[in-house]
């Protein structure tokens, strides 16, 4: 657990391994990836952090909340990490984040996965959005919090982990990063969009999505794919949008089938 520029991040795994940089979605937790942590860590170094504005980081917002912003704080933490290149894996702004990385400084991004992000805002998702800011101004926090996990996972997935997701939004409240960062941080995610710069992401890329992705329709991912070239997709029949969360063990061990096909 350390501090760089005002943001936490965490190092994990063997110092000399294959640098993998873990960037979580609209909550910017690294807690978000505890299910897939141990094993990547094994062959791994994994570095997580909290996004700025968010969690451990500093609560402090520069003016301009872009997803090219947040990519600037890329390069801070493979500074502190003493690191040159890492795969970007991020899911939903986390990839986005990546992709703007991937953009801006091209040279400390070694690979890049995408896990149901998008470079175009679609209707569904701004629907999706619409409600979320809606419960927030109208209903306030704990409301936008409770309905929280009817965008992120399966229903069989909520009624099986019904204690667990209670437990993580009294946690989730207690350590909220506040309405205006929440709305600042869903309207940088509704503005990202690259265009044809796409093309110009020369690294290995790989497109993560969920058939049943809640938020994110999974169409989504396809023209990205179109876009970058030799990039590839893979998809999950079922998952929801935090698919490495629900299905955990398939989501890594498929994870870590292509880093293994990209480091050999």
């Amino acid at each position: 657990m350390a501090e760089a520029d005002g943001l936490y991040w965490e190092d994990h795994g063997p110092r000399e391994a294959p640098v993998l940089l873990l960037s979580s979605g609209l909550g910017g937790s690294a807690n978000y990836w505890a299910p897939n942590l141990t094993a990547l860590a094994q062959d791994h170094r994994v570095l997580l952090y909290d996004h700025r504005g968010t969690g451990r980081s500093s609560r402090e917002l520069p003016g301009d909340v872009t997803i090219e912003a947040m990519a600037r704080d890329v390069p801070i933490l493979l500074d502190a990490a003493g690191v040159e290149r890492a795969t970007i894996i991020g899911h939903a702004i986390g990839g986005m984040i990546g992709l703007a990385a991937a953009l801006a400084t091209p040279g400390r991004v070694e690979r890049l996965v995408v896990i149901n992000g998008w470079a175009k805002l679609d209707p569904h998702t701004a629907r999706c959005f619409d409600t979320r800011l809606a419960l927030l101004r109208d209903s306030g926090v704990r409301a936008f919090l409770h309905a929280q996990p009817l965008f992120l996972y399966p229903s069989a997935w909520i009624s099986g982990h019904h204690a667990q997701l209670m437990d993580e939004e009294e946690a989730q409240f207690a350590h909220f990063p506040g309405a205006e960062t929440m709305q600042r941080r869903i309207a940088a995610a509704r503005r990202f969009a690259p265009g044809d710069a796409l093309k110009d992401i020369g690294v290995p890329t790989l497109f993560v999505v969920a058939e049943d992705d809640m938020l994110v329709p999974p169409h989504c991912s396809g023209p990205m794919r179109d876009a970058i070239p030799g990039a590839q997709i893979a998809r999950m029949a079922t998952g929801g949008h935090a698919c490495n969360v629900t299905r955990a063990d398939h989501f890594t061990m498929w994870l870590l089938d292509w880093l293994d096909g990209e480091e050999g």
